[in-house]
């Protein structure tokens, strides 16, 4: 064999393999690029909605009187007042203790209405609101941790990520885009 052969040869193998190895390259190059999913913290924020609560509470409340001046417990007790005072005594002595006794009744008398009334009551039926707050938890948005050539970044997404890592394209994640399965 000539030389110029053997050398041709070997020039063509290493021609071949080194265009080989750059379709390597390339192709190795044009594979798709990912980073791995590290957290995924929600944001949240809470949310109060006011509402008004109303119920029916039973009160109690002083009956109205039908004698405000107490004219009947006044009246009452002179009578008595007078009765008695006119027990006591004889003579003119009869006389001023009977007017004793009715003066002495009517207030006694007066005082007997008033407390009787004021002990009565009478129940009643009323409505009462009240505003209350309710408040929950609201879900905002997401904070995304991802590792990437040795780094790990954070961003702020709308929506969940979907699986462990997402693809790279130019240095960039590509949240839309569905990792591959490989």
């Amino acid at each position: 064999m000539s030389k110029s052969i053997v050398v041709g040869g070997a020039l063509a193998v290493l021609g071949l393999g080194g265009m080989a190895f750059g379709a390597w390259q390339i192709q190795e190059s044009r594979q798709p690029q990912y980073a791995d999913i590290t957290g995924v913290e929600p944001l949240t924020r809470t949310v109060e909605t006011p509402r008004e609560v109303c119920e029916d509470v039973v009160v109690q409340r002083q009956a109205p009187t039908r004698d405000p001046h107490r004219v009947v417990g006044t009246a009452a007790g002179a009578i008595v007042g007078g009765l008695l005072g006119n027990q006591v005594g004889g003579g003119s002595g009869r006389k001023i203790a009977t007017l004793a006794g009715a003066v002495g009744g009517g207030f006694a008398g007066r005082e007997v209405q008033e407390r009787i009334e004021a002990g009565q009551t009478v129940s009643t039926t009323e409505r009462r609101c009240h505003t209350v707050t309710d408040s929950h938890q609201e879900t905002v948005g997401y904070e995304v941790s991802w590792r990437y050539d040795g780094q790990v970044h954070t961003t702020r997404l709308d929506e969940r990520p979907q699986g462990e890592r997402v693809q790279m394209v130019d240095g960039q994640p590509q949240w839309g885009a569905p990792p591959s399965q490989g």
